[in-house]
């Protein structure tokens, strides 16, 4: 059922604070703001468990002293929503099961459900009865990202809502990605205050660095654009293609499109680029291990978010945004709120009611101003180094624990702990006016 990877080094258990974190959607291998998670909770002392989907050619990683991690099997689903449902079936299923193996083999206090889906609280729901606590890190708004997906709401999209509001009612604590999330766990999910903490996407600067570039990713062409990150149907990948498109209409074949990265929508977007006769232009480079994906954008003029204008994006923040800004590069995005949080005057943002007409302008603008590249570039780097950077975002996740283990006899508190807010926004929200304004400013 699960193969396990464990590191060495185990400090004696004694009444030490142990957790579970569970994923779904993604493994642990392949999303790093988990791997910061359990990296964080490791150095301050906790006993760690991973429970993840095992992926094809996923990088062995060394896991931080004190963290196991389990995998499980999980079903080729297509794209449909009926593989979606076999899908979530299988992991509530065999995480269940894993779950409680867990805790009777190494046991845990907390559970750390990392959506979507909306279902891990299922599979905490029953150790609630013995007084472990359930911490809900969101990282998406499922009700939103379905129809990001689907275009409608429906019968899905009511079930979709229905296990957001139950994952909020068994929540002990909530994790917020950004002030936007917080307010949707306060607002929509009837969360207090006190028991929300905003935990921001963040590149850990000892897993993101610039590293010397390979011209083999340009592909023989002068520019490359690069991106990395899901390919799903609301990462707009398609959109990006079109802005590809676009510019071998326009004559302009001096620009190579590099995009790293995997998911259900690769298939589609690969038959794409063969019926637009897009292959001299784009080359998707598939998954690929950490160093060779920090070559990719390390040799990237610019970094593209063509994530599709929705309000599911409007809320989210990306962390792949971050990860450009922390490689100093510059970034082309379509305008939303927390996008605009993020990277400020480090994009220039594209007009969501212009669409790819407006996209490709702006990248083909920033392409020909290497300066503006450069400024742009330098701009995010300090972003990130003097507020963004993941340091910053380990006390409220220590925090968010604190206020997990509040009241469990034995366990004192590690130390002070911030507010359930951030100490400080990235920057003051734009308003509708501002956020519209292309990045020359």
């Amino acid at each position: 059922m699960a193969n396990m990877t464990a590191s060495a080094g185990n400090p004696p258990a004694a009444r030490r604070r142990k957790v579970l974190l569970i994923v779904e959607n993604s493994s642990y291998e392949f999303d790093p703001r988990v791997q910061n998670e359990v990296g964080a909770l490791a150095a301050a002392g906790y006993q760690v468990t991973v429970i993840c989907p095992r992926i094809p050619n996923a990088p062995v990683l060394r896991l931080p002293p004190g963290v196991r991690v389990y995998h499980h099997w999980t079903p080729s689903a297509d794209r449909g929503r009926g593989g979606y449902f076999a899908e979530y079936f299988v992991a509530l299923v065999l995480e269940l099961a894993l779950a409680g193996w867990v805790f009777l083999r190494r046991g845990f206090q907390v559970i750390q459900g990392c959506n979507p889906p909306d279902t891990i609280c299922i599979v905490a729901a029953p150790f609630k009865l013995f007084g472990v606590r359930y911490i809900f890190d969101h990282h998406d708004a499922a009700p939103e990202l379905y129809e990001a997906k689907y275009d409608k709401r429906g019968f899905a999209y009511r079930i979709q809502v229905a296990l957001e509001r139950l994952t909020y009612r068994l929540s002990d604590v909530v994790m917020a990605t950004n002030e936007s999330y917080r307010q949707l766990a306060i607002a929509r999910g009837h969360r207090p205050p006190d028991r929300v903490f905003v935990v921001r996407n963040a590149p850990d600067p000892r897993r993101v660095f610039s590293v010397p570039e390979n011209p083999a990713w340009r592909f023989g062409k002068r520019y490359m654009v690069g991106y990395v990150g899901a390919m799903g149907e609301q990462d707009g990948l398609d959109l990006l293609l079109a802005v590809a498109a676009r510019f071998k209409q326009q004559g302009r074949r001096d620009t190579h499109f590099t995009l790293v990265g995997g998911g259900r929508a690769l298939p589609a977007l690969k038959a794409t680029v063969a019926s637009a006769g897009l292959e001299d232009l784009v080359t998707f480079a598939g998954r690929l291990p950490d160093r060779q994906m920090l070559e990719v954008l390390s040799t990237a003029d610019i970094c593209v978010n063509p994530d599709k204008p929705c309000p599911m994006n409007d809320m989210s923040t990306m962390i792949k945004i971050m990860e450009y800004m922390a490689l100093g590069k510059p970034i082309v995005q379509f305008q939303s709120t927390e996008g605009h949080v993020s990277a400020g005057e480090a994009s220039l943002y594209a007009d969501p009611s212009r669409g790819v007409e407006d996209f490709a302008d702006k990248l083909a603008w920033l392409l020909d101003h290497p300066e503006e590249r450069l400024r742009m570039g330098a701009i995010g780097r300090r972003r990130l180094d003097d507020r963004l950077a993941w340091k910053y975002s380990v006390p409220h996740l220590l925090a968010a624990y604190e206020r997990a283990f509040a009241g469990r006899r034995g366990f004192a508190a590690a130390s002070a702990s911030p507010s359930p807010q951030a100490d400080a926004q990235p920057d003051a929200r734009p308003t509708p006016q501002a956020a519209g304004q292309s990045a020359e400013r």
